[in-house]
Formats: structure tokens, sequence, C-alpha cells
């Protein structure tokens, strides 16, 4: 029961760093973009991971045994609310009247060090996966 779990918490632990990675080439592709469906520059967006809900799978296994089930799942994606950059180019089609374009709020190195945080947790989560699975392995030899 408790091998199932761990690889079902190291599973949604896969899951959410993947989801994270692509929300943040998402912001990384339209850190150029000037205009969007809500009128503006693109916004830069961001993951909230959170524990898993206490299902009922959850609260059963608690009532088993002194186990708590865990994960981790994506509660919310939230934008983020710093201003824009401003950038004078009078030549461009969003320029004011003072030539100024509001850029997206995206920051290249902000994101590719949130790129490199999301990998390391993908591959923590992949060593507890591999480790989980070679241990099994090593309790069916046991059972020769």
């Amino acid at each position: 029961m408790f091998f199932l779990q761990s690889l079902n918490i190291s599973g949604s632990g896969l899951t959410a760093q993947r989801f994270r990675m692509d929300v943040i080439s998402e912001n990384i592709a339209n850190q150029d973009t000037t205009r969007t469906e809500n009128g503006g520059p693109y916004r830069r967006k961001m993951v909230v991971l959170s524990s898993a809900p206490n299902n009922f799978k959850n609260k059963l296994i608690k009532s088993i045994s002194d186990y708590e089930a865990g994960g981790v799942e994506v509660s919310d994606i939230i934008e983020d609310e710093t201003e824009f950059k401003l950038v004078y180019n009078p030549q461009h089609p969003d320029a004011d009247e003072n030539g100024y374009v509001n850029m997206p709020n995206v920051d290249t190195l902000k994101e590719t060090v949130d790129m490199m945080e999301a990998y390391r947790a993908y591959q923590a989560n992949i060593t507890a996966l591999n480790t989980t699975k070679q241990m099994a392995l090593k309790a069916l030899e046991i059972g020769r």
C-alpha cells in the first residue's frame, strides 16, 4: 500500500513540475507580446502548487495507518501584478503619444532560474520514482 502511494506522490510531483515548465515556456515565448486578447501586454503567469486535498482515498489511508497520504497539485495560476516595462520605440504600433510601449513584465533571467528549479524538482521526483521501483524489484528477488 505504501509502495503504491509513494509512486503516486512522485507521479503527482512529475505532473506538477511538468505543468510549471510549460507555463514558464509560455512566459518566455510571450516576452515580446504587446497585444493580447485582454487588450494590453502579456502578463507573466506563475503556478501555485499545494499539497493534494484530503479526499476519501487519503482519509481512508490515514484511518487504517499512521501514514498520511500526500502529493502535490496545481492549485492556481496567477498573473504577476508587477508593472510593465516602458520601452521607448515611437515606430511601434502600440506606442503611446510619447513614443513609449508597455512591454510584458517577463524577465528572461527570472524565467530561466524558475525553469532550472522546476527541472531540478522534476529530476528529484524521477530519482524517487526509480528508487522506489528498485526497492520493489529487490523485495521481489528476496521471495525467490
